[in-house]
This record gives C-alpha cells, sequence and structure tokens, in this order.
C-alpha cells in the first residue's frame, strides 16, 4: 500500500509531535472544536433522551416535539427541565408501585439554550454562577446562560476563522502562484492592484455595509475574504519566483507540462510549508476580527451568540465580574492555544532541519 505522506513528511509530523508544547495545544484546541460542533449534546434546553410510555424519543436533533406528546397541557415545544420535574413528581407519586414503568428525561450536562432567557431566579439579571440553577458561569444582562452563549458563540468565531481563511487562501494563493510564475504584465497588473485594493479602509467598508443591509454570518464571511487573500498573496509570488527557475519545473515545461499543472501538481507541494505556517495565525486574526467588530457593534445582528457582544456587556457590568472574566478567559485560551500551534508547525517545517546544501 503506497504510504499517504512522504518520508519527509512524516519526519515533520514526528517533530512537530516532538515539540509538547504545540502538540498539547493542538490537542487542545481539536478538543474544544469537537465539543463546539457537538454543542447541542451537552449544551441545550432540548432533552438528549426521553422515555414515555414505554417509548423512546430523541429531540435533540429531531423535530420539535410538542409538550401534549408527554401530556402536558400545551401544544408548543416541550420545556424538558419541566418535563423531568412533572416525572419526578409521578415517581415519587407512585414510589409504592414498583411494577409500574416509570418515565424519565436525560437532559444535558448544560440544561440551557444560549438564546433562553431565565428570570426564574427571582432577581434581575445578571445573576451569579449557581448549581442549583445549572448556570455555572452566570447569566447575562438578559438572563442568557454564559457558559451556552460561550460555547456556540466560539462555535461560530472557529467557523468563520475556517471558512474564511479557506476562501482567502483558495484566492491568493492561486494567484499569487500565478503572479510568481507568469510574470511580465500580468504581475505588474495584480500588483498595482493589490497595492491600490489594501488601501481602501476595511473598518469604513464594514460600517457601510451594516448600515446598508442586516448583518449576518456570510456578509461578514464575504468581506473578510474580499480584504484577506492579500498577504498570502504576497508570500506565494515570491516563492513561486523561486522555485520556477528549479531544474524539477523546468524539467517539467521541457515535458509539455501546462501552467496549471506544473502549479498544482510541482509549486504548490513545495511551497505547501508556508501555507501551513501562515494558517494558524490568520485562525487567530479572524476570531480577533470578529470579537472585535461584534464588541464594536458592527458585528453579527442579536441575539446570536458572540464573544464581542459578552466582552462588550462584562465591560458595562464590571458589577458582575462572571462576564468579562469568563468571556476574556475563554478568549485568552482560544488566542493563545493557536498561537502555540503555529510557532510550532513554523518550527517543525522549518525546511533548514530538513535541507542539505552541497
Amino acid at each position: 500500500m503506497a504510504r499517504l505522506f512522504s518520508d519527509l513528511t512524516h519526519k515533520k509530523l514526528r517533530r512537530f509531535r516532538s515539540i509538547r508544547r504545540g502538540y498539547y495545544a493542538f490537542c487542545l484546541f481539536m478538543l474544544m472544536v469537537l465539543l463546539a460542533l457537538t454543542a447541542e449534546l451537552w449544551a441545550s434546553n432540548r432533552a438528549l433522551l426521553v422515555k414515555y410510555d414505554g417509548q423512546l424519543y430523541f429531540p435533540t436533533y429531531g423535530a420539535v416535539i410538542t409538550g401534549d406528546t408527554f401530556g402536558l397541557d400545551y401544544q408548543y415545544e416541550t420545556n424538558y427541565r419541566e418535563l423531568k420535574a412533572v416525572f419526578a413528581q409521578q415517581l415519587d407519586a407512585n414510589q409504592a408501585n414498583s411494577d409500574q414503568e416509570h418515565n424519565w428525561v436525560l437532559l444535558p450536562i448544560v440544561p440551557w439554550s444560549p438564546y433562553e432567557q431565565d428570570y426564574s431566579t427571582g432577581s434581575f439579571p445578571p445573576t451569579a454562577p449557581s448549581l442549583t440553577q445549572q448556570h455555572y458561569l452566570g447569566t447575562d444582562n438578559s438572563g442568557r446562560d454564559i457558559l451556552a452563549r460561550l460555547v456556540y458563540g466560539f462555535r461560530t468565531a472557529v467557523g468563520f476563522a475556517f471558512i474564511a481563511l479557506t476562501a482567502s487562501y483558495v484566492i491568493g494563493v492561486l494567484l499569487g502562484c500565478m503572479m510568481g510564475f507568469v510574470g511580465g504584465k500580468f504581475d505588474l497588473l495584480f500588483q498595482r492592484f493589490i497595492e491600490i485594493w489594501s488601501q481602501v479602509p476595511f473598518l469604513y467598508v464594514i460600517m457601510i455595509l451594516v448600515s446598508l443591509t442586516q448583518p449576518n454570518f456570510m456578509l461578514f464571511v464575504g468581506i473578510n475574504v474580499l480584504f484577506g487573500w492579500m498577504g498570502i498573496t504576497w508570500y506565494m509570488r515570491t516563492l513561486t519566483y523561486k522555485e520556477k527557475v528549479r531544474d524539477y519545473v523546468l524539467a517539467a515545461r521541457a515535458q509539455g507540462a501546462g501552467l496549471w499543472r506544473i502549479i498544482v501538481h510541482h509549486i504548490l507541494p513545495n511551497t505547501l510549508v508556508m501555507i501551513v505556517t501562515l494558517a494558524p495565525f490568520t485562525v487567530v486574526a479572524n476570531i480577533s476580527l470578529l470579537t472585535a467588530l461584534d464588541y464594536l457593534g458592527f458585528g453579527l445582528a442579536p441575539p446570536t451568540p458572540s464573544w464581542g457582544e459578552l466582552l462588550r456587556q462584562g465591560v458595562n457590568h464590571l458589577d458582575a465580574p462572571w462576564i468579562v472574566s469568563s468571556v476574556v478567559t475563554a478568549v485568552s485560551l482560544v488566542l493563545i492555544t493557536v498561537s502555540f500551534i503555529g510557532e510550532a508547525i513554523r518550527e517543525a517545517f522549518d525546511p533548514k532541519h530538513f535541507s542539505r546544501y552541497e
């Protein structure tokens, strides 16, 4: 069976694993991403599993189940915390009858939706962390669970970062390789275009578009891609200029290989180190960008879970320190973790460790 990676790539991966700080940071970050992607399984107001009259229900990823399905007196979506209390009362009332089949509800660890408001504590929000109410990091100024909003806000930020990264790098890498390989007037034309386009004020564009239309996730991805492809383009242009005069490229051209074949099959694999090295730092920049825009009020429309919106609440409610401390800790943990990953990748994929000059 053919190996998926070359021997050199395996050496680089082994070196990455040997850099413990970066490797453990990578494992931690992947765990956080996995938990965010499966957030409905442990931070949601929908039950994971309900047993009622001998039948099992899976509300988490299924259709909305109304309350009258479980014998409650309403026809809108079931309040599963209330249903659990009702089943507990029924169990206490029928404790003597051990032969009767009991109904039960399995709730997530955090039984609150990021959009759900809780005013049952008897005090005006924000409320402090409470184990009895299962608000482990407290609530914000609208009574919404902070832990749930942190988790879903992280999923939004990471999704934004990776989608924008992929789109920007596809455009920037291909254009940079073409500029470096074709050269001439094509290169000069796009150099002038990039110089002009990079002078357009990014924040002003955001402010104008937000005032003209309803801000949404894909709008910010599109704006970030419009301005985010230029950085990687310069790097790939320089590397392509360097690689196109090497013997393997000249041999491919002599054998009749076309432009795209040379770029995709020859130049890109040999310049991949630059893409891999810069990608983690671009993720950090994208997460910071979305958080900053939300903090300034130019980000996603409320009530979308957002770290920037939580940070603004924390600054405005310093008498509720659990808000600002939670979001600052979460932001710092993610940014430091991704920075450690980037440093380890840069060290592991450094060609100086695997090159020999004769």
